[in-house]
């Protein structure tokens, strides 16, 4: 699919009339406004002169960084040096005209520059402000910097993740960053709505830690409410068997036939029916009990069939599976081109852009790229002018200051 570059198209947007102050860098709070800007909203993305830290990670094309690239289209671009003595009133005109603002600095960084949440408030009542830290805005470690795999380390997510003779393993995304920036998404919407019933924005405090931490299911309750601890046990699921990685001729496939329904299924499928009435095998108590001599037995019967012949096997016996694609493959597959989720985005200077699609699919107001992603300032002389009615000589005057 090819998205414009220009402004978006006249169809109706869920979030049209709503403006998005965009405070935030690297990925959890740029990806929260992409998604609000996606969706309609107007999104103002303030960077200091010069542009983020993340437009200098690699990889670049054609000197552009692909991580600025990829969690900054659909909004508009301006400068502002948050250091200079001149910016509070800037910022504070800005805020007076939004409906959301969203900053990822370290819990304290926006009150230190005069702009924390009572001053927000004071400026516009309506205004949500939505903060994205590593460990919130309160509890002991709320002043620990954070990346994404410190995240994965203090969640619990790392513990999980490997063999159990291996070490503790970072997921090979940054999970925490993206988790985080659904739950700013939501955060932001929530706060509208309730705007809507009180007149009053609100707060919105999302930590990286508990927004991966509220993805660990029923592992915390169970170790609260019955004792149990957990162990890393790579791809094998630890409740129902079969359900992991299986080696094909050519390749891997991950199988889920577990249940009592499905195992039949496969064992059918094996052409070792008796094996769905092996005491051993018969349900699923037993089943995790003897699930090393389980998996040797499918694992004797994957290895004859390459990945496409076995995809054909599990197919027709009705069992989940996939094989494991490796990034180029799923790219370029028949299935992330059906669904819209790689699109070309037309920039004026970089030409055409190959980014992620929207996975919300929105059959009345779908969503649409508004902006290719801006450079450092584009759109300064546009939304100074427009918002705060400055003029080309202030904004030359600001320039030569610094603070732009």
């Amino acid at each position: 699919m090819t998205a414009p570059a220009a402004d978006a198209p006249a169809q109706a947007t869920p979030l049209q009339g709503l403006r998005v102050l965009d405070l935030s860098r690297f990925i959890a709070g740029p990806l929260c406004c992409q998604i609000l800007g996606d969706m309609g909203a107007e999104v103002i993305k303030v960077e200091r002169p010069g542009g983020e830290d993340s437009r200098r990670h690699v990889p670049f094309h054609q000197g552009q960084s692909l991580y600025t690239l990829a969690y900054n289209r659909s909004k508009y671009g301006i400068t502002l040096n948050t250091r200079h003595p001149g910016a509070l009133p800037v910022l504070e005109e800005l805020v007076r005209g939004s409906d959301v603002v969203v900053e990822n600095f370290r819990p304290g960084t926006l009150a230190a520059m005069g702009l924390g949440w009572d001053r927000i408030h004071e400026v516009n009542p309506r205004a949500v402000l939505v903060s994205l830290s590593g460990f919130g805005q309160t509890g002991p470690h709320r002043d620990r910097a954070l990346f994404d795999p410190i995240a994965q380390a203090a969640s619990g997510l790392m513990s999980l993740t490997g063999t159990s003779e291996g070490e503790p393993l970072m997921a090979g995304v940054f999970v925490a960053d993206h988790i985080a920036a659904f739950h700013g998404v939501m955060g932001a919407l929530l706060g509208l709505a309730g705007r809507e019933r009180t007149g009053s924005g609100q707060h919105v405090d999302i930590a990286c830690v508990d927004a991966l931490f509220s993805c660990m299911g029923t592992l915390p309750s169970a170790w609260r409410m019955l004792g149990q601890g957990t162990v890393r046990s790579g791809n094998r699921d630890q409740i129902t068997v079969p359900a992991n990685t299986f080696p094909a001729a050519d390749g891997h496939v991950y199988l889920h036939a577990g249940t009592d329904t499905l195992f039949p299924r496969l064992a059918a499928a094996m052409g070792r029916p008796e094996l769905a009435a092996d005491p051993r095998f018969a349900d699923q108590a037993g089943r995790l009990a003897n699930v090393e001599a389980l998996e040797d037995v499918v694992r004797g019967w994957t290895r004859l069939f390459t990945v496409e012949k076995l995809a054909d096997e599990l197919s027709a016996a009705g069992i989940p599976f996939s094989p494991v694609a490796t990034v180029p493959e799923v790219t370029d597959s028949e299935q992330v081109r059906a669904r819209d989720m790689m699109i070309d985005v037309e920039h004026p200077e970089l030409g055409t852009l190959s980014l992620l699609g929207m996975p919300l699919k929105l059959s009345g107001t779908p969503g649409a790229v508004r902006k290719a992603p801006p450079l450092p300032g584009e759109d300064n002389a546009d939304v100074y002018g427009r918002l705060l009615g400055l003029d080309t000589a202030r904004l030359d005057a600001m320039r030569a200051d610094g603070l732009i």
